[in-house]
């Protein structure tokens, strides 16, 4: 029997990886690129969770449609976003972390998602509005004091900064915004990861085996289901999620491909044109 290999979970990550694939998924969200984001939220979530090979793909899935939904301004759905993200994070939950709660987690994802998009449309949050949303995540999700969190948050809001920039200036590939982007990116998980070691997290995160169901939108299912479609929104300014995930905020092209349809494609592997390999945060951003 082949054995296999030793896999990075929620407190083992590599933040150099997770950083690198992120900015490739937060790329390929602004332009619109839906099977390059699925293949990075793939990566993202192998590497930032260290699920099954079946559940790994079925939450990059989930991922993919949280931000699909968000994406669009001003009508985009972000119930339908905390419901995907609610599905991540019960099969995060069932693979070893039975006391995070889906529901409250998906709920802190997307509302960094609102701030950003706030932040970036419309200019009437601030910075530390933006850190102090996406330390409410990192703090509920590993179980961290507040203070520990707060230069991962604020590294990871000098990138979207950049990104924002980068997207204004006509998202184009050839852009150094992109390599200033990725180091922040990576300096933001290193300050995590330095947090969590620095640390025992006695929340959401502690390593163990699931000993109870997670009641998510009803019990958590390993299948993906087809995404409901409405469009309005009862949040100022629209939606948008990364870490996480975390997919990244906002932008106007229309989906242009098959993982645009609400239904997962026969191969999620191929299609995303990669294997797993990692991320953490739903953020995937």
């Amino acid at each position: 029997m082949r054995r296999r290999r030793n896999r990075a979970g929620p407190l083992d990550f590599d933040p150099d990886l997770i950083g690198r694939w992120e900015c490739d998924a937060w790329v390929a969200y602004y332009r619109r690129d839906w099977l390059r984001f699925l293949t990075g939220a793939v990566r993202m979530v192998d590497a930032g969770f260290g699920m099954s090979r079946h559940r790994t793909l079925v939450g990059a899935w989930h991922v993919l449609r949280a931000n699909q939904v968000w994406a669009p301004y001003p009508d985009n759905d972000p119930d339908d976003a905390r419901k995907h993200m609610r599905r991540f994070y019960a099969l995060v939950a069932r693979s070893g972390h039975p006391s995070l709660d889906p529901v409250r987690a998906a709920e802190l994802e997307v509302e960094w998602w609102r701030v950003h998009r706030l932040h970036q449309r419309v200019g009437s949050v601030s910075d530390a509005d933006l850190v102090n949303a996406l330390g409410a995540l990192y703090s509920f999700v590993y179980g961290l004091p507040a203070a520990a969190v707060v230069s991962a948050a604020e590294f990871r809001t000098k990138a979207m900064d950049c990104s924002d920039d980068w997207v204004a200036a006509g998202t184009d590939l050839a852009d150094p915004r992109l390599h200033e982007e990725r180091r922040l990116l990576i300096a933001s998980y290193r300050a995590l990861r330095e947090a969590i070691d620095g640390s025992t997290p006695d929340g959401a995160m502690t390593d163990g085996p699931s000993t109870r169901g997670v009641q998510a939108d009803g019990p958590a299912s390993d299948s993906p289901t087809r995404a409901a479609t409405a469009s309005d929104t009862t949040e100022a300014g629209g939606s948008t999620a990364p870490v996480t995930a975390e997919g990244h905020p906002n932008g106007r092209a229309r989906p242009t491909n098959q993982a645009s349809t609400g239904r997962p494609p026969r191969d999620i592997a191929a299609s995303g044109g990669t294997t797993p390999a990692g991320g953490t945060g739903s953020g995937v951003a």
